[in-house]
């Protein structure tokens, strides 16, 4: 059998496999390390540097450890993302299964909210009159899909676009999902999916399904975690804050306007003879768009406690429940009738619990912070720790847990992701980037820069990027820390230069990316989501700017309760909270730049406090060994060559 060193060799199963391949020490010693935690069932921390090939470095000692000696082991490999889940399934996984010769079974799982549900389907199928235009439209292509489809996997659906209005009207959700009650179990594809998962040897899912699973949270179809010995995450350094959510509560409006447009669904086509029916979820729905109405109108994150102890707030909260109540109420004498109503009554008493979870804002150790999206309202109950349970649940799997990514340490220290997730005596790798960054690369920090409050920052951005972006000929990233400053320089760049501008938000991300990709003298200005998984190489992209260091703004609620912990403990919570978090996220937005042996580019951060706060170096410490400068011309020269 081939041999984990081996398989990495000059001669080894990737260099027949893959063209150009050249053995990394980096690389094998991350395989290495993976397959001791394997055959030991011990846990790993590995920051593996960009262009290490982490990816193959834990699927091949995850493919040989499968058919071990003692016993056949399951795997599951947990991702950031959806995309990135496609990816390995699609791309890496095979390559490996092919140069092994390996004909072990592998799955891919995503959340219940990517399938197709049949029953949902031709329930509104039935009362499509209750639709607009554009829904009963993507709802003839939805059914027209759905005689042809093999799995019920939506991302088929390529006419559909991602956010249309018609799929919450064909997926289900773990709410109004009727499990085994549903006359079409034995067809229902995320029964399909899930029974292929628990056969298979490897199982790809995602962060937030592997949370929602290990916390739970979707039971009634056998929980896959209990039943695997290896757990391998990559993007690790995303599960703190995600496991924080599965181990919290939350209760929305929207689930309150799914349960009564369910309710009035059912009144329309099966109960009509009970008319309370429709007019207590039509109280209930208008008390919730009530409700909304009371908070800003843009989308914010804020203190639950605190608003819950001003009168409109808690008055008009009070009233969702009195109307909650007497939707429940209604069912009740309904109860029996038909599956669907049978199904609503069990979320109204889930519903009215959860209510009381978000009405008790005493509770200790736990932040209460509500969000808010164009509709809707959600209130959260989140532990400020998770150590101790997941911890806990780490030592009793017995099993191999290894988490990866190119950034979990700060200062070349793992403290701050260890200690997030109770991992103390986990084993810890920490490896270098192959690139080499003082010839490829340099990092500039532009003098005279206005402070990062100064409501003039956005046209000195503006200035500052406009002879870099002529230098590089376009292909150069703009990343924000904030929505608004993003638009303001667009603003200002869209009437001082001639290159396509591309702004998230304009059109879906993946579209936003290809445009960028095919244009070489385009600009893209982005924000949060494409400072980590973006994947461009070459001359496509030169230069990334960066408008200011990204500390999570003071006023996140669940930041602010984590703070206060730290404090009452004696901590210092900017040094072990703010500041690392920062540290992580600004290394995910420099390692868009070099992503190959052959890139070269310009970082630049525009933001003094690198270097003139002491905090700086440990920004600076935790960054790649870039080129170091002050000075724009030397950067654009630089760009030039």
């Amino acid at each position: 059998m081939t041999s984990v060193a081996q398989a990495f060799s000059q001669n080894g199963v990737l260099a027949k496999a893959i063209e150009g391949f050249l053995p990394r020490q980096a690389q094998t010693d991350m395989a290495l390390g993976v397959a001791t935690a394997i055959e030991k069932q011990s846990s790993l921390i590995v920051e593996a540097g960009t262009g290490t090939g982490k990816t193959f470095a834990y699927l091949i000692p995850a493919f040989l450890g499968i058919k071990s000696a003692d016993n056949d082991k399951k795997i599951i490999v947990s991702t950031g993302t959806k995309n990135l889940q496609e990816q390995l399934f699609h791309k890496d996984i095979p390559l490996v299964k092919k140069s092994l010769a390996s004909n072990s079974q592998i799955a891919l799982l995503k959340g219940r909210a990517n399938y197709l549900c049949r029953y949902r389907l031709a329930q509104y199928q039935e009362t499509r009159g209750q639709l607009d235009a554009n829904t009963l439209t993507d709802l003839v292509k939805v059914k027209t899909w759905a005689n042809s489809t093999q799995t019920g996997d939506i991302g088929e659906l390529v006419n559909v676009t991602e956010d249309s209005s018609v799929f919450p009207y064909v997926t289900s959700t773990l709410d109004n999902c009727l499990a085994k009650d549903c006359p079409d179990f034995e067809q229902c594809y995320l029964v399909r999916a899930r029974q292929k998962a628990i056969d298979a040897d490897l199982i790809v899912v995602n962060h937030h399904l592997f949370f929602a699973d290990m916390a739970l949270k979707d039971t009634g179809f056998g929980e896959l975690i209990p039943k695997a010995q290896v757990m391998i995450f990559d993007e690790a350094h995303q599960i703190g804050d995600i496991a924080s959510d599965y181990f919290g509560e939350a209760f929305s409006t929207k689930q309150l306007v799914d349960l009564c447009t369910d309710v009035a669904q059912v009144y329309r086509s099966k109960l009509s003879d009970v008319k309370q029916l429709g007019l207590a979820a039509d109280k209930l729905q208008k008390t919730c768009q009530e409700f909304r109405l009371l908070f800003n109108y843009d989308p914010e994150r804020g203190n639950w406690r605190e608003k819950n102890q001003q009168q409109q707030f808690s008055q008009k909260f009070k009233r969702l429940k009195i109307d909650l109540d007497f939707l429940y109420q209604v069912i009740k004498l309904c109860v029996s009738r038909n599956e669907a109503i049978d199904n609503c009554f069990d979320r109204a008493v889930f519903l009215l619990t959860q209510y009381d979870v978000m009405a008790n804002v005493e509770i200790n150790n736990m932040s209460f912070w509500y969000e808010t999206t164009p509709r809707h309202v959600v209130l959260h109950q989140t532990p400020l720790s998770v150590a101790d349970k997941f911890s806990a649940y780490v030592k009793e799997s017995g099993a191999g847990w290894i988490f990866t990514s190119a950034t979990l340490a700060v200062d070349n220290s793992f403290e701050h992701f260890s200690q997030h997730l109770g991992l103390q005596g986990a084993s810890q790798l920490l490896l270098e980037s192959p690139f080499d960054y003082q010839q490829q690369s340099q990092l500039v920090v532009p003098r005279y820069l206005p402070e990062v409050n100064d409501k003039n920052r956005a046209s000195h951005l503006a200035q500052l990027a406009i002879p870099l972006i002529v230098a590089s000929k376009g292909a150069c990233f703009m990343l924000f820390t904030s929505y608004r400053v993003m638009h303001q320089v667009a603003e200002i760049l869209a009437d001082s230069i001639d290159n396509p501008l591309l702004v998230q938000g304009q059109m879906a991300k993946r579209v936003l990316l290809d445009q960028f990709i095919e244009n070489d003298e385009s600009i893209l200005l982005a924000t949060a989501s494409f400072w980590e998984g973006i994947d461009v190489r070459g001359d496509k992209l030169t230069c990334v700017i960066i408008d200011k260091l990204p500390f999570a703004s003071p006023d996140d609620p669940l930041l602010q309760a984590r703070c206060e912990d730290v404090r009452r403990q004696g901590g210092d919570a900017f040094a072990q909270i703010q500041l690392p978090q920062a540290v992580i996220a600004l290394k995910q937005g420099v390692g868009r730049l070099i992503r190959d042996v052959s890139d070269r580019g310009v970082m630049v951060i525009c933001d003094n406090r690198l270097v003139n706060r002491p905090y700086g170096q440990t920004f600076l410490k935790s960054l790649p060994e870039m080129k170091r400068s002050r000075d724009l011309a030397k950067a654009a020269k630089f760009l030039e060559n």
